[in-house]
């Protein structure tokens, strides 16, 4: 069943339509959330939130749009809302907890990844997880964000570019 079936069945009141739903978006929820507010309990909180505001507005979902991407717009708005989008966000800890335990190698990996990301200011950071993170296109990106697809680029190539300096800096090699 896809999730535009799911959303039908969940509009008339099948609660383990919605499950599914939850079941298969909420990781990438989570993750998204925990790398642009950088805290797990704040993550888990405004995922809630973004999970309880889709079902009270199932109704108003369009079915000629991917599930995902109406889901993400909202989780975008609570991250925003959060800390604030136009103020600098706050740095991602680089020893927070990662969102699913894989063992040290992989922590390790996310815990640099993070201090990599850690100056990005919150366009940057949000285009950059958006892109990357979730693998939307640009297209997507902009029907989330409202900023046009060469702004995006732009701001996805800047957030790559400075990213990859800093994951260089940290080198274990002795480069940082």
């Amino acid at each position: 069943m896809d999730d535009a079936e799911l959303v039908s069945r969940a509009r008339s009141g099948d609660a383990g339509a919605f499950e599914e739903l939850i079941h298969r978006h909420h990781t990438a929820c989570l993750r998204y959330a925990a790398h642009v507010l950088g805290d797990q309990t704040e993550a888990e909180d405004v995922v809630q939130d973004t999970w309880v505001r889709a079902y009270r507005s199932l109704e108003r979902y369009e079915e000629r749009g991917q599930f995902r991407s109406w889901l993400f717009r909202i989780l975008v708005n609570r991250c925003r809302t959060r800390f604030g989008f136009r103020s600098r966000w706050r740095a991602v800890a680089p020893d927070a907890e990662p969102v699913v335990s894989d063992g040290a190698a992989v922590h390790e990996l996310r815990s640099r990844l993070a201090r990599a990301m850690s100056d990005l200011d919150g366009a940057h950071r949000e285009a950059f997880l958006l892109k990357f993170g979730e693998e939307l296109t640009y297209e997507e990106i902009a029907q989330l964000t409202g900023a046009s697809v060469p702004a995006l680029k732009m701001r996805v190539k800047r957030a790559r570019d400075q990213v990859r300096a800093r994951w260089e800096e940290q080198e274990p090699n002795g480069r940082g």
